[in-house]
């Protein structure tokens, strides 16, 4: 589907999102806009869109739809909920083609990888779709019997990131769903055309109210956090926003799924396969052009394999071609909006200043906030771009000469998403990775998801899990029977 998907790239993105009337879904129809917001596409720096945007009326309106449908939702069969998921599946795969140019069009990111993102999150749908929450029966010593079961928790709210609107907004449709939750989704403001489409298409599929879409900004996410109504938010983002989330949903203690900030590191030892090290932790650390939650964002390297590694890095970000999505040569595209673009070149700037070495990478002349893949070695702790996630095109290499020490560098800070180690010696990297403070740890890959597995969270990457059964359950709530 590849190469039809770019001899049917529009020569006119603007023109031809226009053509989609995108609407807002309230109550299985399209909502009243409180106004329209730019969308800029972030290749070229031009307007590709003016989208609806809600008000605080507008989404409470799409709370109480989601509040009045969740009664008759709630009440059917966990059979019927996963057909519904499926359906809506094989409705998403119908429109794959123009969700995929929706998705280049507002993030940028090369057709492929938008075809990808869309391809991956109808499978998440589809998996998420086949998981199932037992009912679980207890023994009690004085006789009788106790039962615990699994109930919907009631309007549940999404908040979708800018980097993966796609893959995690669907999940968090499906997870809510699937667990007798009604839903109000928000996508973030720079990245709301897929989420407008898969609104749309879900109005063919599930009732009136089950499912709703309202964009906007943070004035749309705070009515959606601290409305009486919501029984649940499913967020991903940074921990800053995930921190007022927090405060928001506590007067009224509703649940709380927050995928947060990670500062990742990938460890690797002086056995390791360095060719494929090399090939998998850059395509790791630049998906998305380093705007991957779980991206190797620290790459710590024995120093007797030091340069070696460096040296197959630096090669492979030169051959890295970046530029507009729509030209199937390039392998990466722009970041995504001017305030991470800013803060990529600061946190670089920083780095030089501080007698790091910046091997390959810069910006690149002309419009969009395009970023060649940068290597940067001679830096370490006390920096901002060691220290914080810089979520974009910049990884920075920290030698180091025993485990000890690269696992003392691997635990500091305040993030604990995901750390890897790299070996030939499996029981050794898993021996490793057990120490790393993380909430997912790989051996020999980084970042490996996938809805068939659980996604916890450590320190302050997160509340909750997700994924596999887990991301169910967190949409619902357990209750015991308990017979005399």
């Amino acid at each position: 589907m590849t190469d039809a998907l770019y001899a049917a790239a529009p020569a006119d993105p603007a023109a031809w999102v226009a053509r989609l009337d995108l609407a807002m879904t309230v109550d299985g129809a399209d909502a009243p806009a409180a106004g329209r917001a730019p969308v800029l596409d972030p290749a070229s720096e031009t307007v590709v869109a003016t989208t609806p945007v809600a008000d605080a009326a507008g989404t409470e309106a799409a709370i109480e739809a989601a509040h009045r449908a969740f009664p008759a939702w709630s009440r059917t069969s966990w059979e019927h909920r996963r057909d519904r998921l499926l359906a809506y599946a094989d409705a998403l795969e119908a429109a794959k083609q123009d969700l995929s140019i929706l998705l280049t069009a507002e993030t940028g990111k090369p057709l492929r990888r938008a075809l990808s993102e869309v391809t991956v999150g109808i499978i998440y749908v589809r998996t998420i779709a086949g998981q199932v929450l037992p009912d679980r029966d207890y023994t009690k010593s004085s006789g009788g019997s106790a039962r615990l079961v699994h109930r919907p928790l009631g309007v549940a709210a999404a908040i979708a990131p800018w980097n993966g609107p796609v893959v995690l907004g669907l999940a968090k449709v499906a997870n809510a769903l699937l667990a007798g939750d009604t839903l109000v989704m928000k996508p973030s403001p720079f990245t709301p055309l897929t989420a407008l489409l898969m609104g749309r298409i879900g109005r063919n599929v599930f009732p009136a109210g089950v499912f709703n879409v309202v964009a906007g900004d943070g004035d749309v996410g705070q009515v959606l956090t601290s409305h009486p109504l919501v029984a649940k938010v499913s967020f991903t983002g940074s921990t800053i926003t995930g921190r007022k989330i927090a405060v928001a949903a506590a007067p009224t203690l509703k649940r709380l799924t927050l995928e947060l900030g990670g500062n990742d590191a990938a460890i690797v030892l002086p056995d390791a396969d360095l060719d494929r090290t090399a090939a998998m932790v850059f395509g790791t650390a630049f998906a998305g052009a380093g705007q991957f939650c779980a991206a190797v964002k620290r790459l710590l390297v024995h120093r007797d394999v030091h340069d070696a590694l460096r040296d197959r890095l630096v090669a492979l970000a030169e051959g890295t071609s970046v530029g507009p999505g729509w030209d199937p040569a390039h392998h990466m595209g722009p970041v995504q909006n001017r305030a991470q673009y800013q803060r990529i070149l600061d946190l670089t700037a920083e780095a030089r200043a501080a007698g790091g070495r910046i091997l390959s990478g810069g910006p690149i002349d002309g419009p969009g906030f395009f970023l060649r893949p940068a290597i940067i070695e001679g830096v370490g702790p006390g920096i901002r771009l060691v220290d914080e996630e810089q979520f974009g095109p910049a990884l920075p290499l920290i030698a180091f000469d025993t485990t000890e020490e690269a696992l003392a560098l691997a635990n500091q800070g305040d993030y604990g998403l995901g750390g890897s180690a790299w070996t030939r010696d499996i029981a050794a990297g898993v021996a490793l990775a057990e120490q790393m403070d993380v909430g997912s740890a790989w051996i020999n890959q980084h970042g490996a998801f996938s809805a068939e597995l659980p996604m916890p969270f450590a320190r302050q990457s997160g509340l909750g899990m997700d994924y596999a059964e887990w991301g169910v359950a967190e949409h619902s709530r357990a209750m015991l029977i308990n017979v005399a």
